[in-house]
């Protein structure tokens, strides 16, 4: 399995709010457990077959691998208060990991009993996450809903196999890719799944920066960046210029992910 240690956090204070009334509370937690309750999977994912497909869990013999993800996902609770909120995932070159980072950091969000986590994948060219979590297209994905709005945005979330965790995959390739991600209903969809759940943490799995624009027009509708970084692979002079491409105020960090 990959390692991924995360360097320079790099995230910006959220204010939270300085009350919050014992109704306003019961009602939030009313509507998380119902959340939680309407996550519940039909069939869970094994050790063994979480571990063929490179995910970490509770039970994995290399804790090391699990601990890193959840430090990672730590980091980015600890600086946003009490709301959920949208992390674009990209890699600083071609093969450096992010879907794999992306991955791992829903599993590890799904980790937490009291939190679901939705990875979306948004590298409409090279799509990877269905394959990687074994999931059939029945319906198509993202790029299908956006084409054809009345389909229902229900029937393109999929189970994985791992409680609290959905999948919104790519969908059937199109032309003009970019185009999605500047349309009024691709922010409306980010805007509905993390509003009707406050519980949910987005994961979004964006296209390698370099060569393409796709990237930075996700970051606009993302609360944080991370980047990752092919350990041994991206130059430093590489990962400053990825860097370079996002608001400092969203930046949350560099991953450097090593393939053994």
């Amino acid at each position: 399995m990959s390692s991924a240690n995360e360097i320079n956090p790099g995230l910006p204070d959220s204010p939270i709010p300085a009350a919050d009334s014992a109704e306003a509370h019961f009602l939030r937690q009313a509507s998380t457990s119902h959340s939680i309750a309407l996550m519940e999977e039909s069939a869970t994912l094994g050790a063994d077959e979480l571990e063929s497909q490179r995910l970490i869990h509770r039970g994995n013999p290399i804790r090391k691998y699990t601990d890193i993800f959840r430090e990672i996902r730590t980091r980015l609770l600890e600086s946003t208060g009490a709301r959920n909120f949208i992390t674009l995932v990209v890699s600083a070159s071609p093969g450096s990991g992010a879907s794999f980072v992306a991955r791992n950091l829903a599993a590890a969000f799904a980790l937490d009993e009291a939190k679901t986590s939705l990875l979306v994948d948004c590298n409409l060219r090279h799509p990877a996450q269905h394959i990687a979590l074994g999931v059939d297209l029945v319906n198509g994905g993202l790029s299908d809903f956006l084409d054809h709005p009345s389909m229902g945005l229900a029937s393109v979330l999929y189970q994985t196999g791992i409680k609290r965790l959905r999948l919104l995959p790519a969908g059937n390739a199109r032309e003009n890719r970019s185009e999605y991600f500047t349309s009024f209903r691709m922010r409306g969809v980010l805007d509905s799944l993390r509003s009707r759940y406050p519980d949910r943490y987005i994961l979004l799995d964006g296209p390698t920066i370099k060569g393409s624009p796709d990237a930075r027009i996700l970051s606009d509708l993302a609360d944080y960046v991370l980047i990752v970084a092919g350990y041994g692979r991206d130059t430093p002079k590489a990962i400053s210029q990825a860097v370079a491409n996002f608001d400092p105020a969203k930046l949350a960090g560099v991953v450097f992910n090593h393939a053994p």
